[in-house]
């Protein structure tokens, strides 16, 4: 899409945790006409498409999210794959580390937390908590560092294990709790708050350039 500032592959290629049956992920930033928000019905925060596995949030929403500490947004700024940049999009790229605070500690906790406990103890969906564990570890790694873990590096194989079904639900479990333990006790380099104003100053640059 001619709209698209930033697109890049996330998932399990990005990762390092492909197999040869894994999907390729997008996930992208577009930038709705300015003069668009000025009707009644207001553009799409997202959409899907057109490419399989492909969703891209509007620039606002994108921006929404990462001041949020959402996760998924966060991580896309960090990924190995880029297969869209544009000049605002290498703007937004540069402004990854204004997006970041300590509530981090929270959402990836979080956000792992709750999809360990939709988990079937009897009958796992294996995947899910491959990949449950990677967020843990990303967390752990942002807060201590200022840079979630997107590659896994040395830890593929024991994930890959998990994703087989190869390791004990009850060890499984236990690595999960380690980490949640680990990451709610590490001392964080974040800043307690985002900067809010560089993001904003982004975006109006934005609005204006699209109007």
């Amino acid at each position: 899409m001619d709209d698209l500032i930033l697109s890049v592959v996330v998932g399990s290629r990005a990762y390092g945790l492909d197999v040869d049956d894994s999907d390729t992920d997008r996930r992208g930033v577009f930038v709705a006409p300015t003069e668009d928000f000025w009707r009644l019905t207001k553009p799409v925060t997202h959409r899907d498409g057109p490419l399989p596995e492909q969703f891209s949030w509007e620039v606002e929403r994108f921006c929404r999210l990462a001041l949020d500490a959402n996760p998924t947004v966060l991580e896309c700024l960090w990924s190995p794959i880029v297969e869209v940049v544009t000049p605002f999009g290498a703007r937004l790229l540069g402004l990854r580390g204004a997006f970041l605070s300590r509530r981090a500690h929270e959402t990836f906790a979080g956000y792992a937390d709750a999809q360990f406990r939709r988990l079937d103890p009897e009958a796992p969906k294996w995947k899910q908590a491959m990949h449950m564990i990677r967020l843990l570890m990303s967390g752990l790694q942002l807060v201590r560092t200022g840079e979630p873990m997107v590659r896994v590096g040395g830890h593929r194989d024991r994930l890959l294990a998990v994703r087989r079904g190869e390791v004990p639900w009850a060890e499984v479990t236990a690595w999960q709790a380690a980490l949640s333990t680990e990451l709610a006790a590490a001392g964080s380099v974040l800043p307690e708050a985002p900067d809010r104003g560089r993001v904003e100053e982004f975006l109006i640059d934005v609005r204006r350039a699209h109007l």
